[in-house]
């Protein structure tokens, strides 16, 4: 069963985030997000829910399921899709998710080749492990097709957004335009007790009527409660091979050092017995060094 003193709703359950976003009836909904994702670049005023599950053009290609597809009513296509966990190619991944929207565009008979835009937006439990070696704590990559000499947008048609929520740790009274309050919301719902005073509006109080699990019915309930079981345990493997990789990383990184250590101890004419005893190596490991 899940937790009582849980109120609402963990968006970032499979469950969660299509019980928000993936519903017809909550379109206002993903149109506010998507809108304070955009932040001015268009206004989406209304959408329509296209088949999730796209398979390729024959049998033997991969098929793709996005968590939430929709066609705005300018004709732009946008996929929206949760990761909780960091997953090998998941660039490659997204952009391959793009070509469905891109090549079902194509009709039948005479076509210019004009296209509709397509955006493609990850919402990223995790960050990029480039960014762990840098000081960039950003949340947003908004990438676009570049011409790299002259430092522009060469085509802006085809639009990738990665929202890295790892990195978003504001308090809610720092949260000051939409697009900090809806991520404020993805990342601390499933903790709140009620609707805080600073989320005012129409768009956040359906939001909390929506992510309420008193209003479940039984089998929404049942359902809720296995994907959290699934967030959970995904969550836990990753987080179990993270501090294994850190142990590990832990222990090369100190036997490296005392190596390094007993190839200085051995150009100082220090007997074998003593770098033994300095660093912790086997006899053989430090006669290898000589």
């Amino acid at each position: 069963m899940i937790h009582t003193g849980e109120i609402y709703i963990n968006p970032l359950t499979d469950f969660g985030f299509k019980r928000i976003f993936g519903s017809p009836f909550n379109s206002d909904l993903l149109i506010s997000f998507l809108n304070a994702v955009l932040d001015g670049e268009q206004e989406i005023v209304e959408l329509k829910y296209n088949n999730s599950e796209k398979f390729g053009s024959n049998e033997d290609q991969r098929k793709a399921v996005f968590d939430v597809y929709c066609t705005t009513d300018d004709g732009s296509r946008f996929i929206v899709e949760m990761q909780n966990v960091f997953q090998d190619f998941y660039k490659d991944r997204s952009i391959y998710y793009s070509t469905f929207p891109i090549t079902e565009q194509a009709k039948k008979g005479e076509w210019n080749y004009e296209l509709q835009a397509v955006y493609t937006i990850g919402i990223l439990n995790f960050t990029f492990p480039e960014d762990k070696r840098s000081d960039d704590n950003g949340i947003f990559r908004e990438v676009k097709l570049m011409d790299i000499n002259r430092k522009e947008v060469f085509y802006d048609k085809l639009t990738y957004i990665y929202i890295e929520l790892a990195n978003f740790n504001k308090e809610l009274d720092e949260c000051k335009t939409m697009m900090d309050k809806w991520l404020f919301c993805l990342k601390n719902m499933a903790n709140l007790l009620e609707r805080p005073v600073e989320l005012q509006g129409r768009v956040f109080e359906k939001l909390f009527k929506t992510a309420e699990i008193a209003k479940f019915k039984p089998m929404e309930l049942k359902a809720y409660e296995q994907s959290v079981y699934a967030y959970r345990d995904i969550k836990n493997g990753f987080d179990s091979a993270k501090r294994a990789g850190e142990r590990l990383g832990l222990v090369k990184g100190r036997m490296l050092a005392n190596v390094q250590t007993a190839k200085n101890l051995l150009k100082m004419g220090l007997p074998i017995d003593k770098i033994v005893k300095a660093t912790g190596l086997s006899v053989e490991d430090v006669q290898n060094l000589q």
